[in-house]
Order: C-alpha cells, then structure tokens, then sequence
C-alpha cells in the first residue's frame, strides 16, 4: 500500500506531499491543476525513463519518495531480503529516485543505490498504473498466464512443474556437457592408446636406463678391465713374490718372534684375518676376470634398448621416472573414458523418465489452466456487463505446443496464453493491448482487478481516465466497481465525476496556485464539508447552487448506503 509520497522540483511542483490511505482515495480537480504529473511521479517510481524535461525550471534535480506499507506481502519482503533491500525490520518500504540536469539519475531502495531494472523488478508488485498511455502490468500478455494461474488457484501445480522443469534442464545442461567431453575424449581417446601401448610394450623398469649405460661401459671397456683383473690377481696372489705370499711369510716369522718374545704385541690372528681378507679379494678379482666377455650383438642390444628409452624419456617427460607417470595419468584418461559414457547412459535414462514426468504434470497443469479459463471468462465478462459494456465478449487464447518436445517446455508450462477482447457485437476478438479507448481500458482492468480480487501481489491500483467516455448511471456503476475494488485493494482513482467521487474513503482535491511569480501544484485531503463543496463543484461547474449542494449532499448519502 503506497503510505506517502514527496515530490519535489517535478514539472510545476515546486514540493508536495501527500499520506494515502486504505480503500478508495480519490483525486480531483479542475482541468490543468497536475493531477496526471502526480501520475507521472509516481510512473517514475515503477522505472519509466526519465528527462530532464521532467525537472522544475531553474532546479538542478527533481526527487520523487515514496513510503509503501509491505505487511503480509510475503512473496515481495522474500525477494527484497535476497537482494538485500530488506532486513525484516518493521513493514515500510522507502523508494527515492531523483532525476538530475546533469544525467546523474539515481535510484535508493531503503536507502541503498539500486539499478532500474531491480527497481522495474520491485515496484511492478507494489503499484499498476491503469490510464490509455501507460504501461500496464495486467495488459502485457506475458502476465496474462501468471493470472490466469493466481485466478485458478495453480502455484502449488505450477510450482511442481517448475521444479521438475528446473531438473530437467540441469540434466539437458549435463548431458550436453557429458556429450563435449566425450567428442573430446573420442579425439583423444585414440592416441591415448597408442601411447600407453608404446610405453607398456616397452616393459620400463626404473632405473633401467642407468643400469644399461653401466653394462655399456662395461662392454666397451672389457679387454682394459681384464688386463687390469689379471695384474690385481697376480699382484695379490698369481705370481712369485705376491702380496699373499710375502703376507704368508710375515706371518711365519712373526710367528716364531711371538715363541721367542711373549710381549711382543702384533697378534698372529690380526695377520691372519688380512691374510684370507686379502685372499677372497683375490678369488673376487679372479672370477670378475674369468666372466668378462666382450659379445657384440649384446653390445647391440644395449645400445638399441637405450634409444628406446631415449626416444620415450624425450617425448613424455625427460626421465624414465617422467614416462611411467604418464603411463599411470594415461590409464586414468582411458577410466574416465569409460566413465563418462557410463554416466552419459545413466543420463539420458534419468531424462527420459524426468520428460515423461514433465509432460504428465504439464499436461494436467494445462488441463487445470482450461478449466480456470472457462470460469475466468464467465467472472470478467459479467463484470464488464454491469459495467456498461453489455456487448464485450473477453476470452482467454491458448496456443499449446501438443507435441511435448524438449524445446516447447517453457518455464511455466506448455501454454502460451493472452487474453482477448471484443467491445462491440459483431467485431473480432482482439487482444488486450489492442484497445484504443482509455476508457474501455479501464474498465475492463477494473474488471479484471474485481474478478481477481486476493489473487495477486499487487497493493496499490492507480485509475486515471476511468470515467473518460462515461457518465451518468455508467458512472455511479464505475464508483460501486472501484469501491468493491478498494475492499481489497488499495484504489486511487483520479476522476472528474461526482458519481465516482462520492464513493471514496479519502477525497484529495488537486489545485494549481501562483507563489513567487511562479505557478505550484498543491494536494490536500478534504474535511467532510470540504468534500461536500468539490462534489458540488463537479457538479455544477463554477457556479455552486443551493439545488446542486443538495444533490451533492444526497449523492454521498447514497453512496454511503453502497458502502
């Protein structure tokens, strides 16, 4: 419910203000006094583009505030608290735009800068601006299915549907993702296998490499390291005057040293272990000489294996070490292979059976959608009846995509749905958009908004032109429409009959005066005498009659009585 609003430097406002009430709050007065700038302030509000056209002359910016009571609309504090425009503290809403001469526009929701789309988002549930030139919520067609749902009482239908189609395209998004990666591993998938045959055919071990150049020295040295094992074995053992043997006699002579002199401190036995020490080195080096061969197709084998060790070791890493770790990432690339056509087979069953949910739900969210249509037509049609428009015919166009093909699934269902309108027997359907008269475009929102009654999230409903093109028993109709309207809405209306302003609850009269050489346009709420005077006014013109008082004067008690 919009509480307040302050506009200031706007058009010919110089600064306004003005509390609103519940019901039915009327706006009057004379022709040119600004009653539409008031409109068009608040259109500011709802995220029309502004001008600096719109500023007072000779101000730099114009600023529109507005104060919206939000108590028990849920479905808005939810979506203001995850922006965060909300933090659950007490029920005002405080919207502020201001429109500067430097193109510096601003936009604060409770206090914090937001942009015009997010402003767009919000106001589109708080205010519906309902006149011939501007835009209307409940006429653009892509709300006509939304109503349609709130008017059948469908969100909780409407709501399994969106989460299964929100799964089902999770999936359609995963297995498309599932069918990218395995085009790629196919393009892989071959040399990956020729690569990991390559590396296990050649049967690495590690530390091969090292151990093969070690061989190939060896061979390629032979007949130098068996001259030097001959020479060591000689030296030690094989010729007269060895180590061994000069050890031997050492010994002997120690030996008979240790009978003569028992202090003599060298021990037979240290000898002895050197003596055999010595002696195994010597069969060691004796054996290393018999085994030393020089065989050349080993030799080439050696050599042959070490280039294929290098040619691997060059194109996986560097090292042996580099090589068996691809060998270990490539059969991990091949697993995944396989797991992603697993998980790609398991997908497309989960689809299928995802689809067939969807299209039974779909389907009996349509059925449901058919039924609520019927019965929508029939509610509008007789309000817009007892609006005067006894030859209107209205009726809601399905266009359904009957094939259930992935792609006809829309977010809110298979249905694209409009309403359509007739004003005059004998003309065509035509849809709602499409009706010139302001005032037949009032009154069929008006109707709308009657037969919706506590179906939708909107809090306020601003007329303007409701009574164009009307008048008399039309008229008193209108007000009786509005008034029933206003039970559950909150209504502000700006019209210029009596008939339709002796039903308000809070009568504001809109008046233009000169201050400071310069023309203002001012707002105030209307005492009951006050009231009584403008009903008079628009009754009568300029001049206020005793007889049309008194007509004023039974005109609100009458209206009193509808009340």
């Amino acid at each position: 419910m919009l509480s307040e609003i302050c506009i200031r430097n706007f058009a010919i406002i110089q600064e306004l203000r003005v509390s609103f009430g519940a019901g039915l709050n009327v706006i009057s007065g004379e022709t040119g006094t600004g009653k539409s700038i008031i409109v068009g302030a608040v259109s500011l509000l709802l995220g029309d583009r502004a001008s600096t056209d719109m500023i007072r002359s000779s101000e730099e910016t114009a600023v529109v505030e507005a104060c919206f009571n939000i108590a028990g609309m849920e479905f808005l504090q939810d979506k203001l608290r995850e922006m965060g425009f909300y933090d659950g503290d007490g029920d005002d809403l405080i919207i502020r735009r201001t429109v500067s001469r430097s193109g510096k526009n601003k936009v604060y929701i409770n206090g914090t800068m937001a942009s015009l789309t997010v402003l767009s988002s919000i106001s589109e549930s708080l205010v519906n601006i309902c006149s011939q030139h501007e835009h209307q919520l409940i006429l653009n067609r892509e709300n006509h299915i939304d109503i349609l749902d709130a008017f059948g009482d469908l969100s909780a239908l409407r709501r399994e549907y969106g989460e299964l189609y929100g799964r089902f395209n999770s999936l359609k998004a995963r297995q498309q993702e599932l069918v990218a990666l395995s085009l790629r591993n196919k393009a892989e998938e071959e040399l990956h296998r020729f690569q990991l045959s390559e590396i296990t055919n050649a049967g690495i071990n590690t530390g091969e490499d090292e151990a093969l150049l070690e061989e190939k020295k060896v061979m390629t040295h032979a007949q130098k390291l068996l001259s030097y094992a001959d020479a060591a074995h000689d030296s030690l053992y094989g010729k007269k005057g060895s180590v061994l043997e000069v050890l031997r006699i050492s010994m002997v002579n120690i030996g008979e040293i240790k009978k003569i002199d028992r202090g003599f401190k060298v021990e037979e036995q240290d000898l002895e272990a050197m003596y055999y020490q010595l002696e195994d080195v010597a069969a060691t080096i004796r054996h290393y000489g018999k085994n030393l061969s020089f065989d050349p197709r080993r030799l080439d084998a050696v050599e042959e294996r070490l280039e294929l060790l290098g040619r691997l070791k060059r194109k996986y890493g560097g090292t042996l070490e580099a090589v068996l770790k691809r060998k270990d990432d490539l059969e991990d690339a091949l697993k995944d292979v396989s797991t992603v056509n697993d998980e790609m087979e398991q997908t497309a069953r989960t689809i299928d059976q995802c689809r067939l949910q969807l299209t039974e739900k779909a389907e009996m969210l349509s059925q449901k959608r058919r039924e609520a249509a019927e019965r929508l037509q029939a509610a509008i049609e007789g309000e817009i009846h007892s609006l005067r428009m006894d030859r209107a015919s209205f009726a809601v166009v399905f266009r359904h995509f009957p094939d259930c093909d992935d792609d006809l699934f829309k977010v809110k269902g298979i249905d694209d749905v409009e309403f359509y309108l007739s004003t005059s027997a004998g003309e065509d359907l035509k849809p709602l958009t499409r009706i010139a008269s302001g005032g037949e475009l009032s009154r069929i929102v008006l109707a709308i908004k009657k037969v919706l009654t506590g179906a939708g999230p909107l809090g306020t409903i601003i007329f303007d032109e409701v009574d164009s093109g009307i008048g008399g028993a039309t008229a008193e109709i209108v007000g009786e429409k509005l008034k029933e309207a206003a039970a559950h809405y909150q209504v502000i209306c700006i019209t210029h009959l009596p008939q339709i302003a002796c039903f308000a609850d809070r009568h504001y009269l809109v008046a233009k005066e000169k201050r400071e050489e310069r023309m203002n346009t001012s707002i105030r709420f209307l005492s009951e005498e006050e009231r009584l005077d403008e009903i008079t006014r628009m009754l009568a013109g300029v001049e206020l009659t005793e007889k049309a008082r008194e007509y004023a004067r039974e005109m609100l008690k009458t209206s009193r009585a509808h009340a």
